[in-house]
């Protein structure tokens, strides 16, 4: 059945936008609701401002807690990338530091081997079987890879070039695990490398005092001279050379000319190799921190190149 349009209902028609003068929409004689070109809400009759006034105050507290979680939300994460970004700053401008000292470095080690290249010849050689194994190469082989890889980290941090970073990192990390599996080997094969250090160190006897070899020969002479030993194993090592009861003169007690030629008893008898491994173990300590600090700074090297070139991955990404 239709119902007429003349039967009360407790609801009527809203009035359109352009109608004047039209009555507004009721509903159940207690609120009213206000339909405008710019006004929209809810209003209660003259009977019903105190329930009004309740539910506008908790409305309103729930706005207002709202919008102060979200601004400490945004507070805090603008002081958290403030902090994140502080800290790749400071990352960044240490690697630049390091990496800046380590090249120099380089290029100090570097002309200290040119020089002595240049002017000693191939100074402090042992060796007979390795005698590009001097201090002079040493010196320039280790300044040179240092220079590489200084230059790589701080143009690579500067720049934060993800090439040079990736190259200064993979460079660094190859350095570190040879030198942990040199000690590795070292400690594992010690007796077998002892002795085979003596037998080459007695055959570099042999070239003592020869024509082109005034390198090993300087080196046999600072090393006897300042550790107060002679030969290699002790001082009977010389006869086989000269085939005579004779020694060089740096084994002498008081330094002369051919006083390698006198009585025994003004030599030097202490073998040097024991010598000089009985001070390596008296300065153990200083070496182990000498080896935990370039360790350590290292690993610092791998961590901080890694860090930044993360951060620039993700920073081409962002904006690719």
């Amino acid at each position: 059945m239709r119902r007429s349009s003349t039967d009360e209902t407790p609801y009527r028609r809203s009035p359109s936008l352009d109608s004047k003068g039209s009555a507004p929409l009721r509903y159940s004689g207690e609120y009213e609701y206000h339909s405008s070109p710019f006004v929209f809400g809810l209003r209660t009759t003259p009977g019903s401002k105190k329930a009004t006034a309740s539910y506008t105050t908790a409305q309103g507290r729930k706005y207002v807690v709202f919008y102060l979680d979200l601004s400490l939300i945004f507070l805090l994460e603008l002081r958290r990338c403030r902090m994140a970004e502080g800290c790749l700053r400071a990352l960044r401008y240490g690697m630049v530091f390091f990496n800046l000292l380590f090249w120099l470095g380089g290029c100090g080690l570097l002309g200290v081997g040119v020089w002595l290249s240049i002017t000693q010849g191939n100074f402090a050689t042992l060796s007979s079987s390795l005698p590009s194994l001097s201090a002079a190469n040493l010196l320039i082989a280790v300044g040179s890879i240092i220079m590489v890889i200084g230059c790589l980290g701080c143009v690579g941090a500067v720049k934060e070039n993800r090439p040079l970073l990736l190259s200064f990192f993979i460079l660094l990390l190859l350095i570190l695990l040879l030198e942990i599996l040199f000690m590795v080997l070292f400690f594992s094969y010690q007796d077998q490398i002892d002795l085979y250090a003596q037998s080459d160190l007695k055959k570099g006897l042999q070239l003592f005092g020869t024509e082109g070899n005034i390198g090993l020969t300087n080196a046999w002479s600072i090393v006897q001279t300042d550790f107060r030993c002679c030969g290699v194993t002790n001082h009977t090592d010389w006869f086989d050379v000269y085939n005579a009861t004779r020694v060089p003169d740096s084994c002498c007690l008081e330094f002369s000319d051919d006083c390698g030629l006198e009585n025994p008893g003004t030599w030097w008898t202490a073998p040097c190799y024991e010598r000089v491994k009985g001070w390596l173990q008296e300065n153990l300590v200083a070496l182990w921190i000498f080896a935990l600090c370039t360790a350590l700074t290292q690993i610092l090297g791998l961590v901080f190149s890694m860090t930044i070139f993360c951060h620039a991955v993700k920073v081409d990404t962002f904006y690719a």
